[in-house]
């Protein structure tokens, strides 16, 4: 009974809504209670860091209560249209904020960059973010700054990704930055991603305007891992069209191989067309030829193998069962 009761608990459901406080933001669930709210209204929440005015972009849904991190608070009421002109009003006076933060920082000659000021719906916090290579104390500055404005002062640390969230931007691809426009949380993104994909190991052609790893490299990433399994390794010996040759290079987006023959010239062999030497039976080389591609028996090689031909068993598109010796299929 008492497992019972707990799985009924662990699958117990309850009402969300979910909601964003800047663009591209985490989203974070709220207790509806019971009132009805769209994607796009406003709404006044309570947080750890006060009272802030969130834009629904969930509406409401059910969510095992199992998957939430923190207890949910309330929504305390759609944003009426005093609040929003009021949030309005103190989001234009936050690049002039900026500036007049810019000098206090300058008097009190502190390395840091500052990036962004952020006003609160009702303007009872005013937060500066802000970049530096060290830690800085600014604590005479924050006194400064509580007595030119006149409200509560936050000055948050962030890092060079976080930057480029907050500022956007044009990337190399010509687009707007995707941390700015849709990522919600950074991920993982290793140098691993780009040797996987056969990229130049050059800083400037795989780093972001952030001078991080770019985040497109984890896009594409498992589907690279997935189609290089099917494909020969690297070393790997074949028989082509023109001849055995080596596997020199991988080519995924086109499906392919680089042949480096015993003739030192160099060709692409489409993935379909080719079989790994290694591959039949226990060290025998494979026939890939168009028409045909035996199987061979067990340490052998087929020699030259005809058309359709198989060695020992086996048989292929072109025909099936052989004489013995990779002979062609013989007629009726």
């Amino acid at each position: 009974m008492s497992v019972t009761a707990s799985n009924i608990e662990q699958d117990q459901k309850i009402i969300v809504v979910g909601i964003r406080f800047r663009p591209a933001g985490r989203i974070y669930y709220f207790d509806p209670v019971g009132q009805t709210f769209s994607t796009g209204q406003y709404v006044v929440v309570e947080t750890v860091r006060g009272l802030e005015a969130g834009r629904v972009v969930i509406a409401s849904k059910k969510l095992a209560e199992i998957d939430l991190s923190d207890p949910l608070k309330p929504i305390l009421h759609l944003a009426t249209e005093d609040e929003l002109r009021m949030m309005l009003s103190f989001k234009s006076k936050e690049k002039d904020a900026l500036v007049r933060c810019h000098e206090r920082v300058v008097y009190h000659k502190l390395p840091m960059k500052l990036v962004e000021a952020e006003y609160t719906f009702d303007g009872s916090r005013l937060t500066f973010y802000f970049t530096a290579d060290e830690r800085v104390d600014f604590r005479a500055l924050v006194r400064d700054l509580a007595a030119t404005f006149r409200t509560r002062i936050e000055l948050r640390q962030i890092g060079a990704r976080d930057q480029a969230k907050l500022q956007g931007g044009v990337g190399p691809c010509g687009k707007t930055l995707c941390c700015s426009s849709w990522i919600t949380d950074f991920g993982i993104v290793s140098i691993k991603m780009a040797k996987e994909q056969g990229l130049p190991l050059n800083p400037s052609k795989i780093s972001g305007v952030c001078g991080r790893l770019m985040c497109c490299l984890s896009y594409e990433n498992d589907n690279y891992i997935q189609a290089k399994q099917q494909m020969p390794q690297i070393g790997t010996f074949l028989d082509t069209p023109g001849g055995r040759g080596k596997v020199v290079a991988i080519n995924v987006p086109q499906n392919s191989v680089e042949v480096m023959l015993e003739s030192s010239v160099t060709i692409h062999v489409p993935v379909e067309e080719k079989k790994a030497a290694g591959g039949c039976g226990s060290g025998g080389a494979c026939c890939s030829t168009k028409g045909g591609g035996g199987s061979c028996g067990t340490g052998g090689g087929c020699g030259s193998c005809g058309s359709g031909g198989s060695c020992g068993t086996g048989s292929t598109k072109g025909g099936s069962g052989g004489c013995g010796s990779c002979g062609l299929k013989k007629k009726p």
